[in-house]
């Protein structure tokens, strides 16, 4: 069992709280002084492309993450002593093909989105493709989103939700926590300033469907699939000027932004998703995986 791997003595607890402290509150420090400051993402991401261009913009957001990465593997090895592998799975190995196929199967839902989209609203997407630009970025992208997106899994719903699950003895309660924080990390994003507070609800709906597959499939590996499949598509398929990767992608969306479609994906699409997982992995004893005490 994924949670049941590790020691939940006192002192083994204690070991999270500087990573989890120190990354939660940097990024809460960064959100509250940007509110303070009263900094518009959206503005601060248009004057770094004019000043470096979209793809190093789309770069220097990117790079932190393989830090922060190093360093969570860095201090799970050296101060909790276990491996990257029981970090990521209670399987006896890493299951690649999991990984596979959830970003195949979220990668073919979002382009076929995309299409329904396109088909409805032609006027709304423009291509813009240029190899000159495309191809630097397609690297970039292949590279780095796929370290961006395995950070946030890793601490979110493996080394976080460890944490919480182990505190409060609780796996719901861990779900929530993780979910929650998971969604509130993205308050700075321009798509907040642009929809609303109410796109949250995308974000932790987000949190809370990569949770559920953790939980249910005890392990990363479809959480890190659906996560770079998401990530991915969005720097290199289509992109906006409210979204938070302004790139060089195939098609700009011109349109206005609905808070209804990604409330269908929530709502919807999530749940279509998890039941497709749950066919093909068997997934059974839902209760006991989402709501036994730990």
């Amino acid at each position: 069992m994924y949670l049941e791997q590790f020691k939940k003595d006192q002192p083994s607890i204690l070991k999270y709280i500087p990573f989890i402290v120190g990354f939660i509150g940097f990024m809460a420090l960064n959100i509250i002084v940007s509110s303070m400051m009263n900094l518009d993402a959206s503005t601060m991401i248009q004057d770094s492309i004019n000043r470096l261009g979209k793809n190093f913009t789309f770069f220097t957001f990117l790079i932190p993450f393989a830090f922060f990465l190093v360093l969570l593997f860095g201090w799970w090895l050296v101060i909790h002593k276990y491996s990257i592998k029981q970090l990521t799975t209670s399987r006896a190995q890493i299951d690649y093909k999991r990984f596979f196929f959830s970003f195949g199967v979220w990668g073919g839902i979002n382009i076929l989105v995309l299409l329904i989209s396109y088909l409805l609203q032609p006027e709304s997407f423009q291509l813009q493709f240029n190899a000159q630009s495309f191809i630097p970025l397609f690297i970039i992208a292949l590279i780095f989103i796929p370290i961006q997106t395995s950070f946030e899994e890793y601490f979110f719903r493996g080394y976080f939700m460890q944490f919480s699950a182990f505190v409060t003895k609780n796996r719901i309660a861990a779900l929530i926590i993780t979910s929650v924080v998971f969604g509130l990390m993205h308050l700075s994003n321009p798509e907040v300033s642009s929809m609303g507070l109410t796109v949250m609800i995308f974000y932790i709906g987000c949190g809370f469907v990569l949770g559920i597959m953790t939980l249910m499939d005890e392990g990363l590996e479809l959480a890190l699939g659906f996560h770079a499949a998401n990530n991915l598509l969005g720097a290199l398929l289509v992109t906006s000027n409210d979204a938070v990767f302004q790139t060089d992608a195939l098609f700009i969306f011109n349109g206005s932004s609905n808070i209804y479609e990604m409330l269908i994906q929530v709502f919807i699409i999530f749940p279509i998703l998890l039941l497709i997982f749950s066919k093909k992995y068997n997934w059974a004893n839902w209760k006991q995986k989402l709501f036994k005490p730990i």
